[in-house]
């Protein structure tokens, strides 16, 4: 995503913004090679924690399990955190293969960081019959489709929030270098605008993850996830109120 980034402006004409005039850093890579996922998560945890708390964390992958960490750590910091998850697959496992933290059950996870109905699935389009038993019942919405109603829209203009965004959520033509392509989705137009429509919200962290470059030869994939980003981050990176997070 990084070299892909360098075929794009750093203006936005859509938002009339410019990266060029938003504080920025980039911390580079977490080293989570060989790790347990356990440990990996909370390597993801205690690398928030250490952030300034005026600072909107950004985190890239790869894995979607990382969303996780970063839920635990801002969810210490916000104990009203609502977390709006994109993505096709529901993700709702509480284990998969054998493991409790495999991507497959990211937002089971979440979930329990953050409680009932504090979790919004927003384009999904997959997941076993257990999975859609428990949104039902403990999610706040979910749909396949990408516009939120006026009253789940206003209640996430009222408090924190944390955005993520599963690269598979796509149409696979529009990003077939992610791990678990799931066709019948939406356009990369046709997300851009969702988020746009979500501008405002007081996103205090987000995430852009599953994107697989090696598996799209074409860049594509990269060039799309880049672009998103951009957009993203000039939609949501305002600053979050300062205080710091503990992850024992």
């Amino acid at each position: 995503m990084r070299e892909a980034s360098w075929s794009l402006e750093s203006y936005s004409p859509e938002l009339d913004s410019d990266l060029a005039q938003v504080g920025l850093a980039d911390l580079g890579d977490l080293p989570l090679q060989g790790l347990h996922p356990a440990a990996a998560v909370q390597e993801v945890c205690d690398a928030l924690a250490r952030l300034d708390a005026s600072a909107v964390p950004v985190l890239l992958g790869g894995d979607h399990t990382l969303t996780a960490g970063a839920v635990r750590a801002l969810a210490r910091r916000h104990p009203k955190l609502r977390v709006v998850v994109f993505d096709a697959h529901l993700d709702l496992r509480e284990e998969y293969e054998g493991s409790p933290w495999s991507h497959a059950c990211t937002v089971r996870r979440v979930w329990e960081q953050v409680g009932d109905s504090r979790v919004v699935l927003v384009g999904v389009r997959s997941g076993v019959w257990e999975e859609w038993a428990f949104a039902r019942s403990h999610c706040r919405w979910w749909s396949g489709a990408l516009a939120l109603p006026e009253t789940v829209h206003a209640e996430l203009l009222s408090g924190p929030v944390y955005l993520s965004v599963d690269l598979d959520v796509l149409d696979p033509a529009y990003a077939p270098g992610v791990g678990n392509p799931e066709p019948g989705g939406p356009s990369f137009s046709d997300l851009l605008r969702a988020l746009y429509l979500l501008r405002g919200l007081p996103v205090v962290g987000m995430d852009l993850v599953e994107t697989a470059p090696a598996l799209d030869p074409s860049g594509v994939t990269a060039v799309a996830a880049a672009k998103l980003l951009r957009e993203m981050m000039l939609c949501f990176g305002q600053q979050a109120p300062r205080e710091r997070p503990t992850c024992p």
